[in-house]
C-alpha cells in the first residue's frame, strides 16, 4: 500500500480542531514510538528563587481614576474650581479646565492606614495585602497605544504579551491547559496584539475565553468540541495519520514546524475534556459564588470571569488576564464620573475582594502576584462639568500576593495627582518588577528575532525593588 505523504495527511485527516491532537495522547501510550512529541509547555526552571508563581492581572480598560480611588488628595479637594497651579503636559489627549475635586470621601482603614475612597469598601478590607504603587506613568495618551504598552512593552509595534513572555519563560503547569488565558478580552485599541505571542512561538500565544463583548456565561474557547467526529473515529484517523508520520520521519528527519503545530493540537485535543471542567462552576458552594456576585445582576458578569481566574490559577495555568469591559471602553469617563465611576466600581469591587479573600483563604496568595490597574489615569482637572481626561504622566496600580510588600506604599504623584513624582514607576519597570517577582531576570528573558534579541522591557525597565518583600 502507498502511504500518503504527511502533508497530504494533514489535509484530508484533520477533520475537527482536536482531532490530530489524538495523536500526542496516542504516541505517550505507545513507546514503541521512536519519536517523541515535543511540549513547549512544558514546565521550565526560573532563572532565581520565584516569589510568585502564577499571574493574574485584572485589567480596568479605559483609564480609572487615581484621585477618585486609591490617591487621597486633600489639596484637590480644598482648591477645587483653581486653575492647576502647575504646568500642564505639552502634549494632551484634549484641553482641560480647572481642578475638579473627587465625588467621593476617603478614609483610612487596615494596619497601614492606607486611604481608599468610597468606591471601594470591599477592596480597602484588604489594603494590608496589596501594595500601591502611586508614581506610574507612561508615555502614551491614547487609549490604543497605552492598551498596547501595558500589554506588550511597545505602543507602536506588534510586540509579544507579557503573558506570552511569562508563558514562554516558565511553561505551564499543566499540560492540558494553556500557559496563558485571556478572560473577556477587549477587541478595541490593539484587539488581540493584546494577547498575541508575535514572533514568539505560537504555543505561547493566549487563549481567550470570549471577548468583552459576550456574557462571561456564555465565553468559552472557540471550537472546543468536535461536533463532527466521533472520538472512536478520530482515532482511527490518527493511527494512520502517525503510522505515516513514522514512515515520513524515517525517509526525511524531523519537521519542527509540523512537529510544533502538531503539539497545538495535541494541546488543543486535551482541552476538550479539561477546560469544560475547569468553567464548570456547578459545584463551587452558594457561600462562594454568593462572595462573588454571581446571582447579582450588578456584579455577575465580573464576579464569573474572577472565579473562573482562581480555578484557572489553581489548576496550573501560569498567566490569567480578566478585563472589565464592554464592547469599547468601560472607565473612559470624559462626561458623567460620577454616573460612570460608580457603575464601574459597583461592578467589580465585591468580586476583586472575592478573589483575595478566596486566594489567601487557599493559600495560594502568597505565590500569585495579583495585579490591577488601566492603560493610564485621569485628569484631577474637569473635562467639562464632570469629567476627567486621559493622564499618562501620573497613575497608580496595585499588587497583592506574590512576594510584594503588604500595606505599603510606593511613591507619589503632584498634591495635586497630575504628575508622578517620588519612586516614580514606569511600565517598562513595572514589567521587569513582575518578571523578576517570577524568578526571570527581564534582561535575560530573551529571544532572537530578524537578527536582534527582543526582550518585553526591550532596553529599558529596572526592577522597584523597595516593593518586593
Amino acid at each position: 500500500m502507498n502511504l500518503p505523504t504527511r502533508r497530504k495527511a494533514l489535509e484530508t485527516n484533520a477533520v475537527g480542531f482536536g482531532s490530530l491532537a489524538l495523536a500526542g495522547l496516542l504516541a505517550r501510550e505507545s513507546r514503541a514510538d521512536a519519536r517523541a512529541f515535543s511540549n513547549p509547555l512544558q514546565p521550565k526552571d526560573a532563572h532565581f528563587e520565584p516569589k510568585a508563581k502564577r499571574v493574574v492581572f485584572l485589567f480596568m480598560k479605559g483609564g480609572p481614576s487615581q484621585v477618585d480611588t486609591f490617591e487621597h488628595k486633600p489639596l484637590l479637594e480644598r482648591d477645587h474650581g483653581k486653575p492647576y497651579p502647575h504646568e500642564k503636559p505639552r502634549v494632551q489627549f484634549a484641553p482641560t479646565n480647572n481642578l475638579l475635586k473627587s465625588h467621593w470621601k476617603f478614609r483610612q482603614h487596615g494596619q497601614c492606614g492606607h486611604h481608599v475612597s468610597e468606591l471601594f469598601p470591599n477592596v480597602a478590607q484588604f489594603v494590608d495585602d496589596i501594595c500601591f504603587v502611586h508614581g506610574m506613568h507612561g508615555t502614551n495618551a491614547a487609549h490604543g497605544g497605552a492598551v498596547m504598552k501595558i500589554h506588550t512593552g511597545s505602543d507602536s509595534f506588534v510586540r509579544p504579551s507579557i503573558g506570552s513572555w511569562v508563558s514562554y519563560g516558565l511553561g505551564s503547569e499543566n499540560d492540558s491547559l494553556p500557559g496563558f488565558v485571556t478572560i473577556c478580552p477587549t477587541l478595541a485599541h490593539g484587539g488581540v496584539t493584546n494577547w498575541s505571542s508575535a514572533f514568539l512561538p505560537a504555543a505561547y500565544q493566549g487563549t481567550p475565553l470570549g471577548n468583552a463583548t459576550v456574557p462571561a456565561d456564555q465565553a468559552t474557547v472557540r471550537y472546543i468540541r468536535n461536533p463532527e467526529s466521533a472520538t472512536r473515529v478520530q482515532q482511527l484517523q490518527l493511527a494512520a495519520l502517525r503510522e505515516s508520520n513514522a514512515e515520513f520521519g524515517r525517509l526525511t528527519g524531523p519537521d519542527l514546524a509540523l512537529e510544533g503545530r502538531i503539539a497545538s493540537f495535541e494541546l488543543a485535543f486535551r482541552m476538550q475534556a479539561e477546560m469544560p471542567r475547569v468553567q464548570d462552576i456547578s459545584g463551587e458552594s452558594r457561600q462562594t459564588l454568593q462572595r462573588y456576585g454571581i446571582g447579582n445582576p450588578v456584579t455577575e458578569n465580573f464576579g464569573r470571569q474572577c472565579l473562573l481566574a482562581r480555578r484557572m490559577l489553581e489548576n496550573g495555568v501560569r498567566f490569567v488576564q480578566v478585563t472589565h469591559s464592554d464592547a469599547f471602553v468601560q472607565w473612559d469617563q470624559h462626561g458623567d464620573l460620577k454616573k460612570g465611576h460608580e457603575k464601574n466600581a459597583r461592578e467589580v469591587d465585591q468580586p476583586i475582594a472575592a478573589l483575595l479573600g478566596d486566594l489567601k483563604a487557599r493559600g495560594l496568595l502568597q505565590d500569585t502576584l495579583v495585579w490591577w490597574g488601566g492603560e493610564f489615569g485621569r485628569t484631577p482637572t474637569a473635562q467639562g462639568n464632570d469629567g476627567r481626561d486621559h493622564n499618562p504622566d501620573g497613575f497608580t496600580m496595585w499588587l497583592a500576593g506574590g512576594g510584594v510588600k503588604g500595606g505599603y506604599s510606593h511613591g507619589a504623584t503632584d498634591e495635586y495627582g497630575f504628575f508622578a513624582r517620588d519612586g516614580k514607576v514606569h511600565i517598562h519597570d513595572m514589567h521587569a518588577t513582575i518578571l523578576h517577582l517570577l524568578g526571570l531576570d527581564h534582561e535575560r528573558l530573551t529571544y532572537r528575532h530578524a537578527g536582534r534579541d527582543f526582550r518585553l522591557t526591550d532596553i529599558h525597565g529596572k526592577v522597584v525593588h523597595d516593593v518586593i518583600a
